[in-house]
């Protein structure tokens, strides 16, 4: 499992992916961990098959105590599947998930960690010293799905929007974005299944200062690159597959 950190001042985001002991037909996935003081939160920690090598990962930069969020943008099992292995090892911590997956959620397993569930409008939550904003960004591609926005580091965890379909080998960032549209229009046009959600979701994050966007697949977008990927999705038509 490699890592990098993205953000180091008073508070610390580092990213986790590309791991070579991954079984090849399952998706690439990144995973991020957020530590504030002596509280930290995993972002999307990742399916059953990542437990063991993100355990590994996390312990080389916070005490397991200190793992006291989670955070699933949604149900789907490269997102949260893990959860069963989190809830032997994490008996104190709270799990911020949609109100609409909790029924399904709960099938991956889940005794002692909390469920807390995020209202459709959204909410802020604390972990330490910081406040995390939960955007809501529904059907994109999941019914009920929020991002994760960080307004000091300007730093949007955007889940499954401005995901790519790529090998484990490729680079944490993306350097051109032309380069980059063959490796997520057929997931966007694909998993996405509403142009209306997307618009609004595009209004929404217009509105923030973001100076990095992090998806649970493919690459970060930095800087100019942000722009660009939120003028391209505007201009993508999305459920294509109803035609």
């Amino acid at each position: 499992m490699q890592a990098t950190t993205l953000y180091n001042e008073n508070h610390r985001w580092i990213m986790f992916g590309r791991d070579p002991g991954k079984p090849e037909k399952i998706i690439d996935t990144n995973q991020f961990l957020i530590t504030s003081g002596d509280q930290s939160i995993l972002l999307d920690p990742g399916g059953i098959e990542l437990f063991a090598p993100m355990l590994a990962a996390t312990l080389k930069y916070v005490p397991i105590e200190n793992i006291t969020h989670l955070f699933a943008s949604h149900q789907d099992p490269d997102i949260i599947s893990s959860l069963g292995l989190w809830d032997q090892v994490l008996p104190n911590a709270k799990l911020h998930c949609p109100w609409l997956w909790e029924g399904f959620v709960r099938h991956f397993g889940m005794n002692n960690i909390e469920y807390a569930p995020i209202r459709d409008q959204g909410e802020t939550i604390r972990v330490g010293n910081i406040d995390l904003q939960l955007i809501p960004a529904h059907y994109l591609h999941s019914s009920g799905n929020f991002n994760v926005y960080d307004p000091v580091a300007k730093i949007l965890f955007s889940g499954d929007i401005g995901a790519a379909l790529e090998p484990p080998e490729a680079p944490f960032e993306i350097e051109n974005f032309n380069d980059q549209i063959d490796k997520m229009q057929l997931f966007h046009q694909r998993w996405m299944p509403s142009n209306r959600a997307k618009q609004d979701w595009i209004r929404r994050v217009r509105k923030l200062d973001i100076e990095m966007m992090v998806p649970q697949h493919g690459r970060i977008f930095r800087g100019e690159n942000v722009g660009k990927f939120l003028d391209w999705f505007e201009a993508l038509e999305v459920g294509l597959a109803v035609q």
